[in-house]
């Protein structure tokens, strides 16, 4: 769990990633799957996302629909990190 909690911060601070939906692919990728928790995983990763989004001030807009085709896809490894950050791209609005 603490790794996939900080592999935004490392992203940020050694790699110089200054991309917000990066960042916030980091999160929703390691939360989901990392199975920190016996269940539920895909919804922390995809709530600690849009929190992350929310905080930076970014709106993420999806279709619940595919919101969980995503998810799905990460959790059984079908969607890799930067595949959620190009989709991430696609729905953010800024506040």
């Amino acid at each position: 769990m603490e790794g996939a909690l900080a592999r935004p911060h490392h992203h940020w601070m050694y790699t110089n990633v200054r991309d917000t939906a990066v960042l916030a692919a980091a999160y929703g990728f390691g939360l989901t799957r990392n199975h920190g928790y016996t269940d539920g995983n895909k919804r922390i990763g995809f709530m600690a996302t849009a929190v992350f989004l929310d905080l930076n001030g970014w709106t993420l807009q999806a279709p619940e629909t595919e919101v969980v085709t995503m998810m799905l896809g990460v959790a059984s490894a079908e969607v890799q990190e930067v595949d959620l950050a190009r989709w991430l791209r696609l729905h953010l609005y800024a506040k």
